[in-house]
């Protein structure tokens, strides 16, 4: 087997208990679910999800050259006679098998990751801090649910010296299989907020249902909880009854066993001195809020506990960078000058709208320019929805934003609660957002741009960007001429 093969074909099929077609290759390199991005020598596994079915792939799949695909039996005689296959009677199940395969066989420290907010950011800062200690695999983007955790299971390479896994959940019981699945010996859970609303009684119940990452928990294994939440000791219970060995805290509380002391916040990074499991260390993030200051704290006390140099893995949280819609800086060019563009249109909750405002309230402007901030509805918040938008009025004037520009139903509720001079405008829907937004943009303006994904205000992110490429080519255009 190459030092590049992810799985023989025959630990496969055992894992998965599959029967082999066709002419099959030794290994494989990767695994795929998506025809259009697998490489080739991956094999592709044709689930069957809410709207799509990877069977009806499993042709453009072969043709770009995977190593094999695995299909349900029900389906098989849909293929060719000589098509490379491992034939399951369900490919998650499949999957989900060959997850445990991969588990069982890894000597990694394993670290899962759950919270309200902050869980992807906080998975992809600890792969970065970990690396400089050892090979890891992280999870991809936020795969993090009932098929993305066994995925990224399966696709930990063998040799691995340290894991992270995401997990996610929208109602009570989804996280407890996936901690079971990768059993991991560190959980962190990062924060709880007002999220899922329509699915839980109360916040409350969502700090439950977090505490399900204790489900897989290895007996010795270590829970890194968010001190400054105030469901800290309820968290604290649940890890109890779960029997985790040890419980440690990070935050601002003077309890926390991983401590911000003190911290200074610039608009495009952060510098933190912190007390990390009782030993100091100083270190730059380099990308802004207090939020990250927070997590990061979490990340350190993990990479101690997984064995890794806390020094090294210190030093690396200054090449921190933001995921893309979770605060990545664009800058737009514009008549005059430029503007600055923050994308967190990835998702949004109570929470982290307010840190994105913070966030927004750090941003540098220039000349005349002004801190807009572009809201999108925060989506499944229940019967509270819009007192919790309207809420939102306070850390907007808290943070010196200028103008404000709502889009949904919901966030008309925001816009009543609004001081009249920070109305910037309002619309039903991003789409018609729009041009009330591209008309008042100008040079020097900081423009935060965040709802729900269903809000969909990554249309504003594109309109912005591409009102900057058409004053680009403008005046590209100009030049040409008066040359």
């Amino acid at each position: 087997m190459r030092d590049a093969d992810l799985w023989t074909v025959a630990a496969m099929a055992e894992a998965m208990k599959a029967r082999a077609h066709g002419p099959l290759p030794e290994s494989v390199g990767g695994i795929s679910i998506d025809s259009r991005t697998l490489a080739s020598g991956d094999a592709f596994f044709a689930i069957k999800g809410d709207s799509r079915d990877g069977h009806d792939f499993v042709a453009a799949a072969l043709a770009a050259k995977a190593g094999l695909a695995v299909v349900a039996e029900k389906r098989r005689k849909e293929f060719g006679k000589y098509a490379p296959l491992l034939v399951v009677k369900n490919v998650l199940t499949g999957l989900r098998q060959l997850a445990r395969a991969a588990r069982s066989r890894s000597q990694a420290a394993v670290i899962g990751v759950t919270g309200s907010v902050g869980k992807t950011g906080t998975k992809e800062a600890l792969g970065l801090a970990l690396s400089r200690s050892g090979k890891t695999h992280v999870s991809t983007a936020s795969y993090n649910n009932h098929w993305g955790v066994p995925l990224s299971l399966a696709r930990c390479p063998a040799d691995a010296r340290f894991a992270v896994f995401e997990m996610g959940m929208n109602h009570v019981g989804e996280i407890a299989p996936l901690s079971r699945l990768v059993r991991p010996h560190i959980a962190i859970i990062t924060a709880i907020a007002p999220v899922h609303l329509a699915q839980f009684k109360s916040v409350a119940g969502i700090a439950d249902a977090k505490s399900e990452i204790f489900a897989g928990l290895q007996a010795d294994g270590v829970a890194i909880v968010n001190r400054d939440t105030p469901h800290f000791e309820r968290i604290r219970r649940n890890a109890k009854r779960a029997d985790v060995a040890r419980i440690v805290g990070f935050g601002e509380h003077a309890d926390a066993q991983a401590r911000v002391l003190q911290y200074a916040l610039q608009p495009s990074s952060s510098t933190v001195h912190a007390d990390i499991l009782g030993q100091a260390v100083t270190y730059k993030l380099g990308a802004p809020g207090k939020h990250l200051v927070l997590n990061s704290l979490a990340v350190l006390a993990a990479a101690s506990l997984a064995g890794a140099d806390l020094a090294l893995a210190a030093l690396a949280l200054a090449d921190l960078r933001p995921a893309g819609g979770r605060g990545t800086r664009i800058a737009l060019a514009l008549p005059g000058g430029e503007a600055l563009l923050i994308d967190e249109s990835y998702n949004a909750n109570p929470v982290s709208m307010r840190a994105a405002l913070a966030l927004l309230g750090q941003a540098e402007t220039g000349g005349q320019g002004r801190r807009i901030a572009v809201l999108g509805d925060m989506l499944e918040l229940g019967r509270k929805s819009k007192a919790l938008h309207a809420e939102l009025a306070e850390p907007v004037v808290e943070n010196g934003v200028d103008l404000v520009f709502c889009a949904g139903p919901d966030m008309r509720a925001l816009w009543d609660a609004l001081p009249t001079e920070r109305r910037g405008g309002y619309a039903e829907s991003a789409k018609a957002l729009e041009p009330q937004l591209l008309d008042a943009v100008r040079r020097g303006d900081a423009i935060m741009v965040k709802g729900s994904n269903g809000s969909r205000m990554a249309l504003i992110v594109k309109a912005l960007e591409r009102l900057s490429a058409r004053h680009i080519d403008d005046t590209r255009g100009n030049g040409n001429v008066q040359g």
